[in-house]
């Protein structure tokens, strides 16, 4: 039996698979991402010790708001949608594959 290198399965191993990508990126990745939320969900008054205690006063204040809560929501829906859309949209039409005629 040869030790050819042709027999060794080509390809990242199965960590590397399962995680999506090299394990200190994903790591990466992940700080960031948590860094992010953590800012958003700051500035909605969540509180990371008793998250479940933030959850009820979020839903308390926006109860206690009424439609200006929904006035207040759909703003920053509208800030957001402004950046997010038009991202997504110029992703997807760089990321089209060719048509076929």
């Amino acid at each position: 039996m040869s030790h050819d290198s042709r027999e060794l399965p080509a390809g990242p191993d199965g960590l590397t698979r399962f995680l999506g990508g090299s394990p200190l990126m994903v790591a990466f990745r992940l700080v960031l991402l948590s860094v992010l939320v953590g800012v958003v969900l700051a500035a909605i008054g969540f509180d990371p010790w008793n998250i479940i205690q933030s959850i009820r006063l979020l839903f308390r204040r926006l109860w206690d708001l009424g439609f200006d809560a929904v006035n207040w929501l759909w703003r920053y829906f509208l800030l957001g949608a402004v950046v997010v859309v038009p991202i997504w949209l110029l992703s997807r039409i760089f990321t089209a594959p060719p048509r076929r005629y």
